[in-house]
């Protein structure tokens, strides 16, 4: 423990940056590539109402997210600022809590998942065949929900106290078993492709929910589950903080669904078709960023909780500017090659030319998106809930659903594809003015310490 604390507090912010974020990256990726993969084999093996049926289906899965990173996040922000103060009370009762936590509220969704499949899913405005074929993917994918909170929220754990490799390890045996169980189940099940594919997914996610709640019982010799039971003090904690990471993935599917919507209502299937590429495309290219994310919350954490100001601010900016680079990497393919990148999911190259455009607009101001996410992060890291909520509310609910809603109505189609990105771009100015006002309460704060 004491080495990890050393590390945290005391090593070259860069050489942390990429020590945390390289394998926090790729297990991220590799956590991505379970969604991706299903959209891909479905699109090219099934056909673009299949792969279509899969994407809507996407959003409504952020239930089972929203609940894996409220605890997840909310007990990985605890432990790191327990090992900042070395408190092994904390240390111990963390995974009881968490699997307590993840129990519970995964029951929940599973019995929500299951009976009101099909209500959900008309919320997007899928019809017909689309529909039929997302409610059949959509009821085999809450099945395991317990399995995949429980593995993604201790997997976030692992990483709050530092331990990037073993966590990336974990997840990329499960999406390496998920692409070849995805093209193998697809084939078997045939017209029932769909739910080959959500077959494949849950099965990778048992196995490793196996393999965690192995690695937590019988190798871990820092964190361990002790008792499961609910541990008030370390629930409110983790609710503080993990809430507005929550609110992300939540509001995160309402703001999907409404895209799915207004796609379908102005642009009728072929315009569904793709906005479900595009938004497959864009949410694969976010979670590098949160793999980034995971690497900067432990960093950040302990060295607040040490009251190490001064190496909280440094470790930000590194982070703002080294996520910006991460961004823009994706970016630049993105907005010079989109027909390739459109041509994962749809083979109909003619369907496909006809949304180029609209896919640019939509990706315009990704490269932004890298510093937003850093900001949120640092928030949360520091305990900061409430400005977290507030960036997410902001960038999710108060401006988007207005805008989403009011401006198709005045400039058609087109506002479908621009309004996000403009929405988007008035966030991220907001976060840069909070960043700052923070830097400065913690100016004052380190100034009366001395």
């Amino acid at each position: 423990m004491s080495d990890t604390r050393k590390e945290l507090l005391t090593k070259p912010i860069t050489g942390l940056m990429f020590q945390l974020c390289v394998p926090a990256i790729i297990g991220m990726v590799v956590i991505g590539l379970y969604t991706f993969m299903d959209g891909v084999f479905v699109g090219q093996l099934v056909g673009e109402k299949a792969m279509a049926a899969v994407s809507v289906a996407y959003p409504l899965t952020f239930l089972n997210s929203g609940i894996a990173t409220l605890i997840g996040v909310g007990s990985a922000s605890v432990l790191s600022r327990a090992i900042g103060k070395n408190d092994k009370s904390t240390i111990d009762n963390i995974m009881g809590n968490l699997i307590s936590l993840v129990s519970l509220f995964s029951i929940i969704i599973t019995i929500i998942g299951i009976v009101f499949a099909k209500q959900l899913l008309q919320i997007s405005g899928a019809k017909g065949e689309i529909l039929s074929l997302a409610v059949n993917y959509l009821r085999i994918v809450f099945i395991g929900s317990i399995f995949v909170n429980f593995t993604q929220s201790a997997n976030m754990v692992m990483r709050g106290e530092g331990l990037m490799k073993k966590a990336m390890l974990i997840m990329g045996f499960g999406a390496v078993l998920n692409i070849i169980l995805d093209p193998i189940m697809i084939t078997l099940f045939k017209d029932r492709g769909v739910q080959g594919a959500a077959i494949a997914t849950v099965t990778s996610q048992i196995i490793q929910a196996i393999i965690t709640i192995y690695y937590f019982t019988k190798k871990s010799k820092k964190v361990k589950i002790n008792k499961i039971r609910v541990n008030k003090q370390i629930s409110l904690e983790v609710f503080q903080v993990g809430v507005s990471a929550m609110m992300m993935q939540i509001l995160s599917m309402i703001q999907q669904t409404l895209l799915f919507r207004m796609a379908f209502k102005y642009g009728g299937d072929s315009n569904g078709i793709i906005m479900s590429a595009s938004l497959r495309l864009q949410a694969f290219s976010f979670i590098p960023l949160w793999g980034m994310a995971q690497g900067l919350q432990p960093v950040v954490g302990t060295n607040y909780g040490a009251k190490q100001y001064k190496r909280v601010k440094e470790a930000t900016n590194i982070f703002i500017l080294g996520a910006t680079v991460l961004a823009m990497v994706f970016w630049i393919p993105m907005e010079v090659f989109p027909k390739t990148m459109l041509g994962l999911f749809i083979t109909n190259n003619d369907l496909v030319v006809s949304g180029v455009n609209d896919f640019r607009i939509f990706y315009s101001v990704f490269f932004l998106y890298g510093a937003m996410i850093m900001i949120i992060t640092f928030f949360q890291s520091i305990g900061n809930g409430k400005a977290a909520g507030k960036l997410v509310m902001l960038r999710q609910v108060i401006l988007f659903i207005p805008a989403m809603i009011l401006m198709p109505m005045k400039f058609g189609l087109p506002a479908v594809w621009s309004t996000q990105p403009i929405v988007d771009l008035v966030v991220i100015i907001l976060s840069a003015v909070f960043l700052k006002l923070e830097y400065k309460k913690m100016a004052n704060i380190n100034k009366s310490l001395w």
